[in-house]
């Protein structure tokens, strides 16, 4: 299995692990809290087929990367995909980054630049800034429930997580099987519990400065009945704050938008 090598505690390398298939334009796929980057696997297919190299990679602390104690933080996660753009040297990339993944999308482009991108996609997007302050009222009320369920029960945490990941009550058995969502359920109880617990906090981070530098087209895509980062809080807020952006909402799209066969058919459209 392939993997880079983005820095090293004690004894042990922190390596992360990624996919690089077909030929193409390069299409850099980076996945959501708690998952890893074969949670992409129907869009992986949808871009091989029209002809796209499709690159997924899954974040420190989760997948099959390494699980280290520190690092769950966007100026890290932004650095991981800096080397890992710069190992494989792509060149007019897209980067698609879903929920927390858009963080990194935003990160990266903000300290980075665009020199290897050419354009960006943003689903259900964690920026500009989640947290309710005096100077963004805008924002939510802190996470501190998130933080406190997996201190006190991590496995039971993601059911009710997954729950409103993907708004069960609504879409189960019409959009979404038990068997998928266990799926993903799974995956989640084998990241890092520290890695789990600590990309809570990064949630917080303030993208805010970031967002002026992103200078490449840039689709974002949110559900309006997203219980997990509300689209008013969002990506409602971003067409003002990225130049040449577009927003594209998703009816009934819960925060899995990529993830429900119903709510995914933009893959399959021009926006790439």
């Amino acid at each position: 299995m392939p993997y880079i090598t983005v820095g090293q505690e004690n004894s042990a390398n922190t390596d992360i692990y990624y996919e690089d298939l077909g030929t193409g334009q390069p299409i850099v796929l980076i996945h959501g809290f708690p998952l890893n980057g074969h949670s992409w696997e129907k869009q992986v297919l949808v871009l091989l087929n029209k002809g796209y190299r499709v690159i997924t990679y899954d974040r420190r602390g989760f997948g099959n990367s390494s699980q280290p104690s520190f690092g769950y933080d966007y100026d890290t996660f932004a650095a991981d995909l800096n080397t890992l753009m710069t190992k494989l040297d792509l060149q007019n990339a897209v980067l698609v980054g879903f929920s927390m993944g858009t963080g990194e999308v935003t990160r990266y482009l903000g300290k980075y630049g665009s020199e290897r991108v050419q354009k960006a996609v943003l689903i259900a997007p964690v920026p500009p800034f989640l947290l309710k302050t005096n100077d963004n009222p805008e924002g939510v009320t802190p996470l501190r429930w998130h933080y406190e369920a997996i201190v006190e029960d991590r496995p039971a945490y993601f059911s009710a997580f997954f729950r409103e990941f993907f708004n069960v009550d609504v879409l189960l058995g019409d959009c979404i099987s038990n068997e998928a969502i266990q799926a993903s359920w799974n995956v989640a109880a084998g990241a890092s519990a520290k890695g789990t617990l600590d990309c809570v906090t990064s949630w917080l981070t303030d993208f805010r400065d970031d967002l002026p530098r992103i200078d490449v087209p840039t689709l974002i895509i949110h559900g309006d009945a997203d219980r997990i980062l509300p689209l008013e809080s969002t990506a409602a807020r971003l067409p003002k704050l990225i130049k040449n952006s577009q927003l594209v909402v998703i009816p009934g799209g819960p925060h899995a938008i990529r993830l429900i066969p119903c709510c995914w058919t933009f893959f399959r459209g021009d926006y790439l």
